[in-house]
């Protein structure tokens, strides 16, 4: 049998993880077996195992996937010139987030809850998340220094305090979305602009 080129490898392993995504967003990491994964992706078992040699190979796998894609929408965001602002950022978030749950069967947004479940119950797992997510506060950080310094924020302003927020917002949109009503963009965008003089005073 002829020994399959890198590309091909390569495809083939993302075949069996994107699979597996699909399969674990939809059932979640627990009620999913690698007998779901094998049959979602019509290969061997062999063929599978070649690629993954367990379902928890397979979790770790899809965390750095589900990350990697938070990271890319903010890199895409200051690839952007002029860099949009704060409102045209959320906008951009809220767009994402409904593209990316627009069809139930293809949500991997879904991914995200079921990974904050699972660092609970695995340190490794758990710092590995950290430290992805670190990399996207620092986009973010930077992002909020590009507002500052265009004068979008005060000339006082904290960019990390304000990358926080904007991280904890952008997690927050996801667990809305999947256990309670979604929250329009323009609301959000209304609602922290009410909140901030009022923080501001009571601080």
């Amino acid at each position: 049998m002829p020994r399959l080129s890198e590309a091909t490898r390569a495809k083939r392993r993302e075949h069996v993880l994107r699979s597996a995504m699909l399969c674990f967003a939809r059932d979640g990491f627990h009620a999913t077996s690698m007998d779901d994964v094998i049959a979602a992706t019509g290969m061997s078992s062999s063929a599978v195992y070649r690629y993954f040699r367990s379902k928890e190979e397979l979790i770790d796998a899809t965390v750095d996937v589900g990350i990697g894609l938070v990271r890319d929408v903010f890199a895409h965001i200051l690839e952007k010139d002029p860099t949009p602002g704060p409102a045209q950022t959320f906008a951009l978030l809220g767009g994402e987030l409904e593209k990316r749950t627009g069809n139930p069967g293809d949500d991997l947004s879904r991914l995200a809850l079921q990974t904050w479940a699972e660092t609970l119950r695995r340190p490794a797992l758990s710092e590995r998340t950290r430290t992805l997510y670190a990399e996207t506060r620092t986009q973010l950080t930077e992002l909020a220094s590009r507002w500052k310094a265009g004068g979008q924020l005060a000339a006082d302003a904290d960019p990390e305090a304000t990358a926080a927020v904007v991280f904890t917002l952008m997690q927050g949109l996801i667990v809305t979305h999947h256990v309670a009503t979604d929250v329009p963009t323009a609301q959000l965008v209304r609602g922290l602009a009410a909140l901030g003089p009022a923080l501001v005073g009571g601080a």
